[in-house]
């Protein structure tokens, strides 16, 4: 596992001198009443800027404690999140023995794998989309109860393979042994690669909005989200493209290679926030939990994440391995 290096703490410097930017700017549109900005777009910034100071916290302390604090706190995101996709509809009795066995076996199991290295690929690729999605049902059937009993496993399943399996290909990505086009070894840390993808797929959520509002005329479902539209998630690819290109210098991509990486992770990122808002729009919940006080839940922060990371992973491993 690759240890943080000098370009680490240039990136990590780069994320805290714009959330400081961002931070002043909000702080100033809050003062000042004769600027016409909509007050609750100014509010629902601010409260956006305490999660990603959070978030880059969080972040920092677990690249400061070596490669297994960013396992372990990757694995901690995964079962907040599972626990509050779970929570989002009610549970019964029978279904109490499978989720201990989802939240207690199955995902630190995909964790530890994860941290072991990328030798045991073979098994972390499979144990959850096929094992864990056999065991569910069957754990569930022996319970004995069949009401509804294929709504109550495929919430299941999907909550794992969201919130545990998907996720869990951010800190893979630790461990890959990295080229560049052409087959020269990269010599950077993974770390700044894990740091890369986490920073441009959350900048995508928010560059989407940007020209939502902007440009926006065309909603992609209005019955879903009546602020996302086609505009938007135009506008972010090629923004979040451009600042990926920026931000080569940190990856082992070429420019052309990093815009597309780029492209890549706001559409993924962009899909997975959509799903999600169609999961809550089911279950007539406005948001999933409370990670930090004032905002949505945590689950409603990596969303993008979790959608993301397994495109991210596997051409990363495909073309740069």
């Amino acid at each position: 596992m690759p240890d943080t290096d000098t370009t680490t703490f240039i990136l990590i410097a780069v994320i805290l001198a714009a959330l400081g930017i961002a931070t002043l700017v909000a702080f100033l549109l809050g003062r000042n009443d004769s600027i016409a900005v909509d007050a609750a777009v100014v509010k629902r910034f601010r409260a956006k800027l305490r999660v990603w100071w959070t978030m880059v916290a969080i972040f920092v302390i677990g690249s400061l404690i070596h490669w297994i604090g960013l396992v372990v706190l990757f694995s901690m995101v995964s079962f907040w999140a599972l626990r509050e996709f779970i929570s989002m509809t009610p549970t019964r009795r029978g279904d109490h023995r499978t989720l201990f066995w989802i939240f207690f076996i199955f995902t630190p199991l995909q964790y530890i794998l994860i941290g072991l290295g990328d030798e045991y690929y073979p098994f972390y690729s499979i144990m959850i989309p096929v094992y864990a999605s056999l065991f569910i049902p069957a754990r569930a059937a022996i319970a004995g109860d069949a009401k509804r009993f294929l709504e109550r496993c495929a919430k299941i399943q999907a909550g794992l393979l969201v919130c545990v399996y998907s996720l869990s290909h951010a800190p893979a990505l630790l461990d890959l042994q990295l080229v560049r086009t052409g087959g020269e070894p990269w010599t950077g840390s993974n770390v700044n690669l894990l740091m890369f993808f986490v920073l441009i797929a959350q900048l995508s959520l928010t560059l989407e909005r940007v020209w939502s509002k902007l440009a926006g005329r065309h909603v992609i479902a209005p019955d879903i989200n009546a602020s996302r539209t086609w505009e938007g998630v135009l506008g972010a690819m090629m923004s979040t493209g451009v600042i990926a290109a920026l931000l080569r210098w940190a990856t082992p991509f070429f420019w052309w290679e990093a815009l597309l990486m780029g492209v890549i992770v706001t559409a993924m990122a962009s899909m997975g926030t959509l799903t999600m808002s169609a999961i809550k729009r089911d279950r007539g919940v406005t948001d999933t939990g409370t990670l930090v006080q004032g905002h949505a839940g945590i689950l409603d922060q990596i969303d993008n994440i979790c959608f993301a990371a397994p495109i991210f992973y596997h051409v990363t491993r495909f073309f740069f391995t």
